[in-house]
């Protein structure tokens, strides 16, 4: 699995698995080398990617070495300032355009927001999911990805991430059964998060339990008055996609192949959403 660590005071997470960088929270301290240490260890290992989550005030830094931004949020800190992403990329193969699903893709977002006749079945349950549940969520997860980016199918992670704050954990239950999750890793000090981890058992598709786990999501993080959330979806699952363009959210980006999950490395699409 993957590696997160710091170089200088900023924060990365890197590895094999997804065979990339991925500045994950970046230090203004560490401006005058960032970008050399950045490719320094992509050098190091052979990795294909950089990928950079940056403020709007350290563009210049990345757009000088050759990053190029791939997508954008606005007012992602404390509601005021923009984050960028900004990637460089070290193989053509890894530089790829996914034509044929960018067209998909098109398509879906010029589709009107459709939220008609959609209500929850009453024999479904959500709530926020314990420490108790994490057992079960770790099998969930383990049947609907064949691989994921973080080591979610290890219930002593979803424990870990549960105790320290950083990730709150949704649930949708058919009786006593667990057969869904989602979880919001969350930012507390700059008030954004970003809603993730959707996972519904196969036999329970198509009753749009996503659907629900995210307006769930957003009314737990708006009592505690989070102002940006967003949500980074696999470009190849049009559902996901269009659950988020559903509940209003707004495309902004692709970040061309990225991320290893379901056993290949996909690209992915960034949403955002202002909460009033």
């Amino acid at each position: 699995m993957d590696l997160i660590e710091k170089i200088g005071h900023s924060l990365v997470h890197h590895g094999k698995f997804n065979n990339r960088i991925f500045l994950l929270k970046y230090d203004p301290n560490d401006r005058a080398n960032i970008t050399q240490k950045l490719n320094e260890l992509a050098r190091k290992n052979g990795y294909t990617k950089i990928i950079a989550k940056i403020p709007a005030a350290a563009q210049p830094v990345f757009l000088q070495d050759g990053f190029t931004q791939e997508a954008f949020i606005p007012a992602f800190y404390k509601g005021e300032d923009d984050v960028f992403f900004m990637s460089k990329f070290l193989s053509d193969e890894r530089n790829a355009s996914p034509n044929e699903a960018l067209n998909t893709l098109a398509n879906l977002l010029n589709e009107a927001p459709n939220n008609n006749g959609v209500a929850l079945d009453d024999r479904f349950d959500l709530g926020l999911a314990k420490p108790e549940h994490a057992a079960e969520m770790s099998k969930i997860f383990g049947k609907v990805f064949a691989t994921y980016p973080f080591p979610v199918t290890n219930p002593e992670y979803i424990n870990k991430t549960m105790q320290d704050g950083s990730v709150i954990y949704f649930g949708v239950w058919d009786q006593d059964q667990l057969i869904g999750v989602s979880s919001a890793e969350v930012d507390a000090e700059n008030k954004n998060a970003e809603m993730t981890d959707f996972a519904v058992l196969p036999d329970y598709r198509g009753h749009k339990l996503a659907y629900f786990l995210l307006k769930l999501m957003e009314e737990k993080l708006k009592e505690k008055e989070y102002k940006t959330l967003y949500t980074i979806a696999r470009l190849n699952s049009p559902g996901m996609n269009k659950t988020f363009i559903n509940h209003g959210y707004h495309f902004s980006g692709l970040l061309k192949n990225n991320t290893n999950i379901s056993g290949q490395i996909e690209s992915m699409n960034v949403y955002y959403k202002t909460i009033e």
